[in-house]
């Protein structure tokens, strides 16, 4: 295997190399340079890659093994979590803010983090990928205030999440296991969490090995996808139905 991650042709519609020949230190990255143009972006998702790097470096692609994997009847909200939820007044939609949600998940401060790798440059390809109809936000609101949201890529049936975040307490959670229930509704059994931490260990994350998650990411992305916006899809929906979703 080889110790330095391919380079990729400027041609936006050339192939990624084999997801097989990522380096296992760092682990799962695979390939530099490039662009985030949308057909790159689309072909990435497709082939189980992402971007992720920091500001001042070249873009960088990465398929880590294992894969973190949320199924959508799988994420799981604690009892005391849910007993709040039933005197809930948030409500969540969808695609109603999405600028304002990447934006959100790039400035919020996270322990152990210093700054973040959603860079402007992130955030105009996955707006732009948002136009398209093909990224998506899952957004909780109290009132008019944001209280917490998701955003992420989809491509036929999979959703590839990519960054939520918490205003207040428990936002990111909601946002979480809102869009997990409608996309169960919708036919879309699987969300990827690309790398693990404890926190989505803890919401019913688990790990898949490569290509088991791979082979999953080629049938599902094959099937008719739901393209465009899908704000009318949920409309204002309460968050206190999520009380009773997937109890133990």
């Amino acid at each position: 295997m080889s110790t330095l991650p391919a380079l990729l042709s400027p041609d936006p519609d050339a192939p990624f190399p084999p997801v097989d020949r990522a380096l296992r230190q760092p682990d799962g990255l695979l390939a530099v340079g490039g662009d985030l143009t949308p057909a790159r972006l689309l072909n990435a998702y497709r082939h189980g890659i992402f971007p992720w790097y920091s500001q001042g470096q070249p873009i960088l692609w990465w398929s880590p093994d294992p894969r973190t994997m949320f199924a959508t009847d799988g994420v799981r909200l604690g009892s005391k979590f849910r007993r709040g939820l039933r005197r809930s007044t948030w409500t969540v939609r969808a695609d109603t803010a999405f600028a304002q949600v990447i934006r959100a998940c790039a400035e919020i401060p996270r322990p152990g983090q210093r700054g973040t790798w959603i860079t402007p440059e992130m955030r105009a390809a996955y707006e732009r990928m948002h136009e398209l109809g093909h990224a998506h936000s899952f957004e909780v609101f109290e009132g008019d205030r944001l209280v917490g949201g998701i955003y992420g890529m989809a491509a036929g049936r999979m959703f590839f999440g990519e960054s939520m975040f918490s205003a207040v307490s428990g936002g990111s959670k909601v946002a979480l296991a809102a869009l997990a229930f409608h996309l169960r509704r919708w036919g879309f059994p699987l969300i990827d969490a690309q790398v693990e931490n404890d926190h989505l260990l803890s919401l019913g994350a688990k790990l898949w090995p490569r290509p088991r998650f791979l082979a999953a990411v080629a049938e599902l992305t094959a099937q008719p996808g739901i393209v465009g916006a899908w704000t009318d899809r949920i409309g204002d929906w309460p968050a206190t139905a999520l009380a009773d979703v997937n109890r133990p």
